[in-house]
Formats: structure tokens, sequence, C-alpha cells
């Protein structure tokens, strides 16, 4: 059972999570607030596996909260439940596991917890130890799972790989496929290839990053040759510092 923690200062929105959340038999809900002291006593005194979090709590900021414990060993996992579209970005800097907005359905909030399921198992396998991972591919070309069927993608037409809403997207020069892989099961695929990992969320073509732009708090953005911008996780960024020497 996932024991989870939600911050609302809302009541009509705390009790439609509430609600959502209690349909299903993965999640527990042990506790729920509507400010940032409280949620931090919760959280230092109860096992808290995911944190329900809004963005704003009157004069209180959700993202503080993450900040905070983004580097806190055995942290519990964030999903930012907001009405607000444009702190995603930053959602994905703090390692958020999902970002969903109000008003919240069903359908998503079921999505949001398959996706804390997996991310769940993934820290475990990493923790006591990987199963022994896949062969690395033996030529330039990866085959993918898509719209039922089997294609074979050239890797040098990869712009970047990511996990978004319980979905994994493909984006290539060319078109963008919701593929059946995992980031991790790709991550274990493309090794010693020019796909690499930047962020919990996602992989990119180290050959297609044509501009690195400074954003908040010391992290940057990748600017992708298809217009696009990828965060730069601080796990990560040490590696690209020696990748292009800066």
């Amino acid at each position: 059972m996932i024991k989870a923690l939600i911050v609302e200062d809302e009541p009509l929105a705390r009790d439609e999570l509430k609600y959502l959340l209690k349909r299903s038999s993965k999640i527990e809900i042990v506790a729920e607030c509507d400010d940032l002291e409280t949620a931090l006593y919760i959280i230092d005194n109860q096992k808290i596996d995911v944190i329900f979090l809004d963005i704003q709590l009157g004069e209180d900021n959700g993202m503080n909260l993450a900040e905070q414990l983004k580097h806190t060993a055995n942290r519990p996992e964030i999903v930012f439940a907001t009405a607000y579209d444009e702190y995603a970005l930053q959602a994905f800097d703090v390692n958020a596991v999902d970002y969903i907005l109000k008003p919240f359905e069903e359908e998503r909030i079921n999505q949001t917890i398959l996706k804390i399921q997996n991310q769940r198992s993934e820290t475990k396998e990493e923790t006591h130890g990987k199963a022994p991972s896949k062969p690395s591919l033996q030529s330039n070309k990866l085959a993918v799972t898509a719209n039922d069927k089997i294609k074979i993608i050239d890797l040098d037409k990869i712009v970047y790989i990511s996990a978004q809403n319980g979905k994994t997207l493909l984006i290539t020069e060319e078109e963008e496929l919701v593929i059946t892989f995992t980031l991790t099961q790709l991550e274990q695929k493309l090794v010693n290839s020019p796909i690499m990992k930047v962020h919990r969320s996602f992989l990119v073509n180290k050959e297609k990053i044509c501009e690195i732009e400074p954003w908040f708090n010391s992290t940057y953005l990748l600017c992708m040759n298809n217009g696009e911008k990828v965060p730069l996780s601080r796990n990560y960024t040490k590696e690209i510092k020696q990748l292009f020497g800066f």
C-alpha cells in the first residue's frame, strides 16, 4: 500500500482528490494538511511514500517544500496537483514523479498511481541491485513498439525520450511516438550510444543539443535542435559540463 500525504489548502479540491485516491486499492491516505510547516512535521514523524502537493498554498509555495526535500534521504515521491501549468518544467527539476492539473479526473489519477508504482519498483531495483540488463544494441537502430507496430528507429534521428503522464514518448526529427519501453529499459539498451540520461524523466541525444541555457538555482535547460527545451538535473550537470567543456 502506498502511503500518501495530501497538501492542499482548498477544501473542495482536497475532498475531490481524496475521493479519487480512495477509489484505488493501492493508496492509503495517512494525513492531510494545508500548509508547509505541518507537512514537514508529518513527513518527519510518519512514513510517507508520496506527497500530493499543491503549489499555491496561501502565502506558501509547494515548490519550496519540494526543493527542501530534493536531497533528503528516503524522501517521498512528489506529485504536484495544481491549477497552474506554468510550473511544469520546475517540477521536473525537483524530480517530481508527476504533475496533474485541476479539475482532477479519475483516469488521470489512475495513470499517476501507476507511475508512482513504477517509480517505486525502479527505486527498489537500484537499492537492492538491478537484475542483469539486456544486452546493449548491436547496431545504430532501435526497435520499438508503437501503435501496435514494431518500428525501426535510427538512433541518429532521435532528439530525446521522456517519461510523462505514465507514458514514454520518443521524439525524433520527424515524429513523436508513444512507445512501450520504460525509460529504465531504454537507458540499459542504449548504453554506449549517443543517447544519455540528463534527468530522471529524460534521455537526450547529445548530438542534438545545440545550446545550453542557464535556468534558475544554477540549473540549465538543454535546447535541442528541434526547438524544444529539456531540463538538466543537477545530478547530471557535471557529465554535461565534461562533455562540452564548460
